[in-house]
């Protein structure tokens, strides 16, 4: 058995997430503690709970300590089995961080899935439900992967009750290089609001709009819209942009939240997609963090960003842990440079 020290290096949810899903990738028994040990609320949240019990129920795992707030979980897996899941976060829990887990599994396992998970769709502290669509998964299909999300309902904080589906079509991951991202041809985003003033969300689309007429390029398709009250579980809202370029994808996202305006959540959004476009990146942060594993289960990779999360630097740590892989860093012309290869 594998013992991963859940407070190493950033030491959150993303670590247990990651841990598990190369436990069930690999077949190696693990056992996870000290998790989230420094939060102000340590051990398992609602979210990675059903996270951890979501990869469990793919793969027939024996587990121990899969309880609200343990901060030590052991977790034997067995073979993952192909077919339909329903998964409950029970909460506003974020969704996408679920399927975070879920996805490198499903997506090396070489069968067919589809996943509905309920909870928040657009959360603080976790990427929006457009990100995942218009972001991760272009990345995803550039590798090979046959994933297609569907956003069912919209569920925000505190009430949750959003649902995404998520159908994955047996394929084989191929190395993916992505050291720049080359020129933009689409430049797009969503600012939705439900339940909410239609205002909010014009305010939102201008002021990214704002940002990103700055950098020039392709006419902009940032659109605002109210969802209707039938396709949302109750108030809130996000805005997310993206750059679909000649070789990689751009994105950045912000949550709607009380006290904050809409102007400062827009412009911060459009701020950091057009640092993003002017530094030449492959990727934006956001996508590095959640790259890695696939570019390591790929078999090899690399990719580029203007800086490198501690989310990153933990996952790279991991992931060697597992893998017979190794990662190098470089910084090279303002920008932090990975690449993954076998050892």
């Amino acid at each position: 058995m594998l013992d991963v020290d859940g407070a190493y290096g950033e030491g959150g949810g993303q670590l247990l997430r990651t841990a598990l899903a190369l436990s069930v990738i690999t077949g190696r028994a693990t056992h996870v503690y000290n998790i989230r040990a420094r939060r102000d609320k340590p051990g398992l949240a609602p979210q990675h709970l059903a996270a951890a019990r979501a990869l469990a129920t793919l793969c027939g795992a024996e587990v121990e300590g899969l309880a609200l707030r343990s901060q030590e979980i052991s977790f034997s897996p067995g073979s993952v089995r192909g077919g339909q899941y329903r998964i409950d976060v029970g909460t506003a829990g974020s969704v996408t961080l679920v399927l975070q887990a879920l996805l490198p599994v499903m997506i090396v396992a070489a069968q067919d899935f589809e996943v509905r998970v309920t909870g928040g769709t657009d959360v603080r502290a976790a990427p929006p439900a457009d990100y995942l669509r218009e972001v991760m998964l272009t990345h995803l299909a550039r590798m090979g992967a046959h994933v297609e999300a569907t956003i069912v309902r919209r569920g925000y904080y505190p009430g949750g009750g959003g649902e995404v589906k998520v159908q994955v079509r047996a394929a084989k991951l191929r190395p993916y290089g992505i050291d720049t991202a080359g020129a933009p041809h689409e430049v797009g985003g969503l600012a939705h609001v439900a339940r909410l003033p239609a205002h909010i969300a014009a305010r939102m689309r201008n002021a990214v709009v704002s940002q990103l007429s700055a950098h020039g390029g392709p006419a902009l398709r940032i659109e605002e819209r109210v969802i209707p009250d039938d396709q949302a579980a109750g108030p809130g809202g996000a805005v997310v942009a993206w750059a679909k370029c000649a070789h990689s994808v751009l994105g950045a996202g912000g949550v709607a939240q009380r006290g904050k305006r809409a102007e400062d959540l827009g412009t911060a959004v459009g701020e950091e997609l057009r640092a993003d476009l002017e530094s030449g990146a492959g990727v934006d942060a956001h996508a590095a963090d959640q790259l890695l594993v696939y570019l390591a289960l790929a078999g090899g990779g690399s990719l580029s960003a203007r800086t490198l999360s501690s989310h990153a630097h933990t996952a790279i740590w991991l992931i060697e842990c597992f893998l017979p892989v190794r990662f190098t860093t470089a910084t090279r012309n303002g920008l932090v440079h990975v690449s993954v290869a076998p050892t």
